[in-house]
């Protein structure tokens, strides 16, 4: 089940970031600048993505999540495939706005599968195995895109049947998007768990009333506010990496984008999914121990590592030196991705875990997407006035967000216990028998 459901959030990732490698063509033909290219990247996809996950949390408390889950990755397959078709930067934005709408579906679902399959003081590292998806996608978009985009540049126009004569570059949303349809398949081997940990309602049943959803909202309102926040500034950091990364290699030390996607491909593979199974572990193990607040702790450990070598790589003159620091950094950022969800569900019932993985996406997105892939180009074009200062730009932002990482993670400690032993003491007298 994790293995199908980590491969469709493969899916996702490798549609959402295959544009980062497509800047130099998008600004040549479309004729945008550094901050329009960060709106596409980030805006256009985040905004939608956060809005429509929270009627979709709400069915993935309520409905059945795997029928959900597959008719998003019908929505984002044909959206990404919609992207070949377009003629103009309007276009593009409208289709990018159209993967984030499908996407939407599966965080929230997933999430909400995987706490009803696994025991609570498994499920850091099941979830982190899951959000590898981020860098197993991001991989894969930076290593096979690089390598197309890199050929593709030698015919500058393609000739396809239906959409006549496009830019060779605008292929590239083809080879991606339209093996998504064949995912559906994928979707349908996982079996909708019964859901356990059911709390019930004043009105008697398992079935809360979105009022009631929202009172157990508020009641963890601290550490659910907490942990989002800190994940904004996490996500930051990677997420400028990611869309920024293939830019920094080509425009400052001349490489195409071929060898830049292989060797960020190689960093995000290696460090980024070790750095995240290591949180997972770490967290699952000091829980057993009987520290309830260990994701956090690991999250606090992270932003350290974050400051000390993600944001000098990009500072550093040197490509390996860049690389060497940015796997190591990367290993530290990953660490509290997958723990930060596996904490949130940790505290709430059953009926509320979509509404709040829909809460936590949506601040994520909104703040965290957006600032990682907005804020280098702006500094750029506003800061610096100058395409080659993209290095000192990384460097800036991914210190912002580290620091905040780790404020943030520090204070909600408190009341993440506190919340906690709400859960084990309170509602383990209201739990009610697992059910379909």
């Amino acid at each position: 089940m994790v293995a199908a459901l980590t491969a469709l959030y493969t899916l996702s990732y490798v549609d959402r970031t295959i544009l980062g490698l497509l800047v130099g063509p998008i600004k040549r033909d479309l004729g945008v600048n550094d901050t329009e290219v960060g709106l596409l990247t980030g805006v256009a996809f985040s905004v939608f993505y956060t809005l429509m996950g929270l009627p979709i949390g709400r069915l993935a408390d309520t409905k059945n999540r795997r029928n959900l889950i597959a008719a998003g990755l019908v929505v984002w397959s044909f959206f990404t495939s919609a992207g070949a078709a377009t003629r103009s930067y309007a276009t593009l934005f409208l289709a990018r706005i159209g993967v984030g709408v499908g996407e939407s579906s599966l965080s929230p679902a997933a999430y909400s599968v995987i706490s009803d399959y696994f025991p609570k003081r498994l499920l850091g590292v099941a979830i982190s195995v899951f959000y590898m998806g981020v860098f197993v996608g991001s991989s894969l978009a930076l290593f096979l895109g690089g390598m197309v985009v890199q050929a593709l540049t030698r015919t500058p126009t393609l000739t396809l049947p239906l959409l006549g004569t496009i830019a060779s570059w605008r292929a590239t949303f083809l080879l991606v998007g339209l093996p998504g349809f064949l995912f559906v398949l994928l979707v349908y081997s996982i079996r909708e768990p019964r859901r356990r940990d059911l709390i019930q309602s004043s009105a008697g049943g398992t079935h809360l009333p979105l009022s009631e959803s929202v009172a157990q909202m508020k009641r963890r309102s601290a550490s659910l506010i907490g942990i989002s926040a800190a994940g904004v500034f996490q996500s930051m950091c990677t997420f400028a990496l990611i869309s920024w990364g293939p830019q920094f290699f080509q425009r400052i030390h001349g490489w195409n984008a071929a060898e830049a996607g292989r060797s960020l491909a190689a960093i995000l593979l290696i460090f980024g999914c070790g750095g995240m199974f290591f949180g997972g572990k770490l967290s699952d193990s000091w829980l057993k121990r009987g520290s309830p607040e260990s994701p956090l702790v690991v999250g606090v450990i992270a932003g350290i590592g974050s400051v000390l070598f993600l944001a000098p790589a990009f500072a550093v003159k040197d490509a390996r030196s860049t690389l060497a620091l940015a796997g190591i950094g990367l290993f530290f950022a990953a660490m509290p991705m997958g723990i930060s969800v596996a904490a949130l569900q940790r505290i709430f019932p059953n009926q509320v875990r979509g509404q709040v993985s829909a809460f936590f996406l949506f601040v994520l997105n909104l703040g965290g997407y957006p600032l990682g892939t907005l804020t280098p180009g702006v500094l750029n074009n506003y800061f610096f006035h100058d395409e080659k200062m993209l290095g000192p730009s990384l460097a800036i932002t991914i210190s912002i967000g580290a620091v905040l990482m780790v404020i943030l993670f520090s204070v909600t400690i408190r009341p993440y216990r506190r919340d906690f032993q709400l859960m084990v003491e309170s509602d383990r007298n209201a739990a009610l028998p697992s059910t379909v």
